[in-house]
């Protein structure tokens, strides 16, 4: 059953497989790069999840309570539990990035949520309509696009700290 799954999955999708982790390793190096390239891995991933809810579940009430309050949970704790990685770069306009793992995991995390949820409703068309299905997947893509919204409001907001308390940690 898992070789007719792998085998049945769309080429573009491991194409996408290949850009993430591409990306995921390339965010374990330290590196510098323009402050708006921040925001390009979260907002591509906060489109993804929220398009596939919206094409397996729709953008209803309890799929978009679910997300919301687990998006502003994964972005609390990620804010609490984590510094920023991010200083003021070389160049104005720029950001020095400190290297981490924590993006490829995230993405990878995505991913296979994204994945096995199709694989589920390609086999069980009706799952899409239990409730304990639509609150766990929307609630897990929450959690997953809140650690990233965490992520970048922390990083964002070291670089546009004023520079005198840029050696404060907040």
């Amino acid at each position: 059953m898992l070789l007719q799954i792998l085998t049945h999955t769309p080429i573009y999708v491991w194409a996408i497989l290949a850009l993430l982790v591409y990306r995921g390793i390339a965010a374990s190096r330290d590196r510098e790069m323009p402050v708006s390239k921040l925001f390009i891995i979260p907002a591509i991933l906060l489109a993804l999840s929220l398009q596939d809810l919206a094409a397996r579940f729709g953008l209803g009430a309890l799929t978009m309570a679910a997300w919301t309050v687990a998006a502003l949970a994964g972005a609390a704790l990620t804010w609490t539990l984590t510094s920023a990685r991010t200083t003021r770069g070389a160049t104005p306009g720029s950001v020095m990035v400190r290297g981490s793992w924590t993006p490829l995991a995230s993405m990878m995390s995505v991913f296979l949520t994204k994945y096995t949820l199709a694989v589920l409703l390609a086999m069980n068309p009706q799952a899409s309509q239990q409730t304990l299905v639509i609150v766990l997947v929307s609630g897990l893509f929450g959690i997953l696009n809140g650690v990233f919204i965490g992520r970048l409001t922390r990083d964002a907001g070291s670089y546009f700290r004023p520079a005198a308390q840029e050696g404060v940690v907040a």
